[in-house]
């Protein structure tokens, strides 16, 4: 039964719909690599949250995968790593993206095999995924080893987007150009804080704050979004490297 609480994700992944739309038209147009990253990786939360959406509703098991594959796992390290291509020069870039793709390869093929081994008697409608999946899936020693891949990206992704996004805003501030872009790369990285706080919340038990979570976590980084690309220089000062383009 679809209520206000269910409606939600169905909410957020419209939002990062449309966010990874206009980020991807960005790059058509300006063929910056970082956009590229971001675009795919909103992409992928964009399937997540349909992903969870039809998950609060009834089982299936692709959906399932949509949403640990491409939410849980991987999103955050492909939004983080197009970060990295803004901060420093493609050529220290590459070999890192050429690690990023060898281990969503890897990963790919872990949930393949973890996917004949859902429990789907331990689902239950209405309750959010991420506060039963651990029930549905096995143990890693049964055989769940992407489990243990998990953490990894997401480390990842935490730390390249809201690291990068704190580090442009402060020479943002410091240099006092473009404070438009020093806003919004502060609301980005606050949208990421939200979401990874309401999984947290959800680990502890408090999994009914995690759509809620996720729409104003998805709210504030299409807002940083939008604020970064509005408004002109106020100085003439230049600064290198920023967040947004």
């Amino acid at each position: 039964m679809l209520t206000l609480i269910t409606l939600f994700p169905f909410l957020s992944a419209a939002i990062m719909l449309l966010f990874c739309v206009l980020v991807i038209r960005r790059f058509f147009k300006l063929r910056a690599l970082h956009l590229l990253f971001w675009g795919i990786g909103l992409f992928m939360f964009s399937i997540a949250s349909f992903a969870e959406a039809y998950l609060s509703l009834v089982w299936s098991p692709w959906a399932f995968f949509g949403w640990y594959f491409f939410g849980a796992a991987l999103n955050a390290a492909w939004i983080g790593h197009g970060t990295m291509y803004l901060l420093f020069p493609p050529i220290r870039v590459a070999p890192w993206t050429a690690l990023l793709i060898l281990g969503s390869v890897v990963a790919l093929t872990l949930m393949l095999q973890v996917m004949p081994l859902l429990d789907q008697n331990r689902f239950t409608a209405g309750m959010p995924i991420s506060k039963q999946y651990s029930s549905i899936m096995p143990p890693v020693h049964n055989g769940a080893i992407i489990r243990m891949a998990t953490p990894i990206f997401n480390v990842y992704g935490v730390i390249t987007l809201v690291g990068g996004a704190l580090w442009s805003s402060y020479l943002y501030y410091s240099k006092r150009v473009l404070r438009n872009r020093m806003v919004g790369n502060l609301l980005i990285a606050a949208g990421v804080l939200l979401i990874s706080f309401a999984g947290v919340l959800t680990r502890i038990g408090f999994g009914t704050w995690l759509y809620l979570g996720e729409l104003l976590a998805a709210g504030l980084m299409f807002s940083g979004f939008l604020v970064t690309g509005r408004g002109a220089p106020i100085a003439s000062t230049k600064i290198s490297k920023p967040l947004s383009r």
